[in-house]
């Protein structure tokens, strides 16, 4: 089992899991108690994802419908910049609506718009 400090603080304490059921406990609580509002996953005992994505500490990844990741916050909890977040998802879907405006208007300049 590790703890940091402030886990010890609020009383946050957690054995480690010993199969992948209690891993996705544990993960439930902390996501109700820290009342996480997108998806989370929960990696394997392997911890391929954490080593592939350095998520000790926590860090925050925007992933795009490619699979490639637009944005990465610096270690949390202190590296978290909702407001870089903000700005990584307006640009992500600023980019899909400039997208789909240029597929329109290549669409409607080749006559396949017109009914």
């Amino acid at each position: 089992m590790w703890q940091t400090e402030n886990n010890l603080k609020d009383k946050i304490l957690f054995a480690s899991p010993k199969d992948f059921e209690e891993r996705d406990q544990v993960a439930g609580t902390c996501v109700r108690k820290l009342g996480i509002k997108f998806p989370a996953v929960i990696d394997g005992f392997d911890n391929k994802t954490e080593s592939a994505y350095t998520g000790w500490p926590e860090r925050i990844y925007l992933i795009d419908r490619n699979g490639r990741v637009v944005y990465k916050s610096k270690p949390g909890p202190f590296g978290f910049k909702p407001e870089e977040l903000e700005q990584a998802l307006k640009g992500m879907t600023g980019a899909v609506a400039e997208s789909r405006s240029t597929a329109k208007a290549v669409i409607k300049a080749g006559g396949l718009a017109q009914r």
